[in-house]
């Protein structure tokens, strides 16, 4: 495992009341956070991506004055959020009023987009969303591309790492996974376990599907389905039904990364995550098999993409990011 530059990412000391990790999840999207939160640019720009064979994905694009721009960072949200998700929305801001231009994409049915595509989301479906990120680095290719990517984006951008040994995106320089999901199968089983985080997304996966029901009446009937109990029922029952995929194991393996899985990633990649995680096992981590280019921290405390210091309920590493990058650029 290699180590991580004492200044960047694994000086992590939360106070006592951060030190639980259901409160530091909670606190990651939780709107709480965004009471006391600096506003973002007035000019924003809403871009609709081509990602290839017809589909269709959105996102947000805050661009500083041409003069001013240090670097474009791509970032990549977690399953059920968005490219409004208070962890994206703090981490966009922080780097904006750094001086970096900001990418907020959505996945396929994710925020507002149910009526882009027929199909559903998948996430196994790499294709589109590495045509996406590969979409928005050219916004600006003179200038270096970051990304970084969290929970379920954090599983995307480790893909996409690996995947740029052999089809690059020229100017993307760095990668930064916050609580990437490396075992889907065994991430699913943890969110059924506890009540608070299943009933949390089973609401919004829910709130998806009948969106995505009213968008394509003929093709979905997602009522009984809703009906299901636990993350695991739900996703056994939409694959038998709407999938192609012969098993819910076999949808898993298409986007699980253990052991030597990131083993030829040549891009230089940082992955941050947290020994108290209730969602991400932290033993799939010490298990990895990584070369030099690939950088692991993982940290006491933090929760699931919280990383909470205190009672200004800023997450630590919206500066280590600029902190990192801004290295980089110089």
């Amino acid at each position: 495992m290699n180590s991580v530059p004492e200044t960047r990412f694994n000086r992590f000391r939360p106070i006592l009341p951060f030190r639980n990790p259901h409160i530091q999840t909670i606190l990651s999207s939780s709107r709480v956070r965004t009471w006391r939160m600096e506003a973002g640019p007035r000019a924003t720009r809403t871009v609709i991506l081509d990602a290839g064979q017809g589909i269709r994905l959105t996102g947000v694009l805050w661009m500083p004055d041409q003069g001013a721009v240090k670097g474009l960072v791509i970032l990549l949200h977690g399953w059920e959020g968005s490219t409004d998700s208070v962890y994206i929305l703090r981490t966009a801001g922080q780097l904006y009023r750094h001086g970096y231009a900001v990418f907020r994409l959505n996945y396929r049915d994710h925020g507002e987009s149910h009526h882009l595509n027929e199909g559903l989301f998948y996430a196994s479906r790499l294709d589109e969303v590495y045509t996406a990120v590969k979409a928005a680095s050219r916004f600006r290719e003179e200038i270096p591309a970051f990304m970084v990517g969290f929970s379920l984006g954090g599983n995307f951008a480790l893909r996409i790492a690996r995947r740029c040994r052999r089809e690059s995106i020229d100017n993307l320089r760095h990668i930064v996974c916050i609580s990437p999901v490396l075992d889907p199968c065994k991430a699913t089983d943890r969110i059924d376990a506890t009540g608070y985080i299943r009933t949390y997304f089973l609401r919004k996966w829910r709130r998806s599907l009948l969106k995505k029901e009213m968008c394509y009446p003929d093709l979905y009937q997602f009522s009984t389905l809703a009906r299901h109990k636990t993350v695991r029922s739900l996703t056994d029952a939409l694959l038998a039904g709407y999938s192609e995929f012969e098993s819910t194991r076999d949808y898993f393996d298409r986007y699980t990364l253990l052991d030597d899985a990131l083993k030829s990633v040549d891009i230089p990649t940082t992955i941050v995550t947290a020994a108290d995680d209730p969602i991400i096992p932290v033993e799939d981590f010490y298990r990895l098999q990584i070369n030099a280019q690939t950088t692991l921290a993982v940290l006491p405390h933090g929760g699931h993409n919280g990383f909470i210091s205190d009672w200004s309920l800023k997450s630590w590493y919206e500066q280590r990011l600029v902190d990192l990058f801004d290295t980089v650029v110089e």
